[in-house]
């Protein structure tokens, strides 16, 4: 009886182990993760990228390596994942465009609702529209007034074609019916230098890494873009209160695996993602940054992509942007 026993609470062991592992029985992890983050380093999918890395690693006790790689509005780095091995060892960070925007832009080598395993949504960032110091407008309907002025002379830049800044601008434009020109950078920081040196007049961007140049009084907040001001701007007024009547753009970063992980490594991913999500330390950097901690689960973030891929698609459609 005391050999069954025994037998039966290894076997039970034996189940609990293999819970938490990906293939083979091995605790998961049991070596380094690579986390993607398809952007230049200085983005928020970048920074919230490394702050969780870090956390991971801590709780893991095994290194989470950030890789950036950059490039065709992320679908580079979103390839790589899905490419990936499913075994819970590649996971990948990205913002609203290589989830909702770029599968009507681009000829993509993969399909986000089919080749990814969702495990958590982030956070949700609004974003702020700054000018250039030289620009004649102090508020959103100066700009406009401009703009329709100079039909075409004005440029606004984004991160590239299906960008969270270059959305913004379409709906912008679509809204208050004004043409400015779209001008394509290879990252925020080259977007945000070009309107502090005056090389572009008018940028939609993230909260984060504008609002200290805002401070330093390098460029002019005009208006946010989501639904009501933030924390770290409170003078500045959405875009909708200051003068265009309906507009609402925010970006949002989600975390996901290759298709086909074991849903055990996705459950334990989107259980210490949410722990984290809940530290004091990162809701303070969240709240300093202008986002809002969503987390959740993986359901729950498919969900929401696919309420984001049809309200992207009807933007995308109405705009007049064109597929790349």
């Amino acid at each position: 009886m005391r050999h069954l026993l025994l037998a039966l609470a290894f076997a039970a062991l034996a189940g609990a182990a293999n819970a938490q592992a990906p293939s083979g029985g091995a605790a998961y992890p049991s070596r380094p993760i690579r986390f993607v983050v398809p952007y230049f380093p200085g983005g928020t999918p970048d920074i919230q990228g490394r702050r969780l890395a870090e956390k991971l690693r801590e709780r893991f006790g095994q290194p989470v390596v950030v890789d950036n790689r950059p490039g065709a509005n992320a679908s580079i780095g979103m390839g790589i994942v899905a490419r990936a091995p499913a075994d819970g060892y590649t996971i990948v960070i990205a913002p609203v465009g290589p989830w909702a925007v770029n599968r009507y832009l681009y000829k993509l080598p993969y399909d986000v609702l089919k080749d990814f395993a969702p495990i958590i949504h982030i956070t949700t960032t609004p974003g702020v529209l700054v000018v250039h110091l030289s620009v004649p407008a102090t508020t959103v309907k100066e700009l406009i007034a401009l703009a329709k002025q100079k039909p075409g002379e004005l440029n606004y830049g984004s991160t590239g074609v299906g960008g969270f800044g270059h959305m913004c601008g379409e709906l912008f434009t679509l809204l208050a019916g004004v043409k400015m020109t779209h001008v394509p950078h290879k990252s925020i920081a080259a977007a945000l230098s070009d309107v502090m040196g005056g090389h572009l007049q008018v940028l939609f961007n993230v909260a984060s890494p504008t609002i200290p140049q805002i401070r330093a009084g390098k460029v002019r907040a005009l208006g946010t873009t989501g639904a009501t001001r933030f924390e770290a701007l409170p003078d500045v007024p959405t875009i909708a209160e200051a003068g265009v009547p309906g507009y609402e753009n925010t970006t949002w970063n989600a975390i996901a695996a290759p298709a086909r992980t074991p849903q055990p490594v996705i459950q334990r991913l989107n259980r210490e993602i949410n722990a984290i999500l809940q530290l004091p330390d990162v809701r303070e950097a969240a709240r300093v940054e202008g986002s809002t901690i969503i987390g959740g689960t993986p359901e729950q973030f498919r969900k929401f992509l696919q309420s984001e891929l049809a309200k992207y698609g009807k933007l995308v459609r109405a705009a007049g942007i064109k597929y790349e």
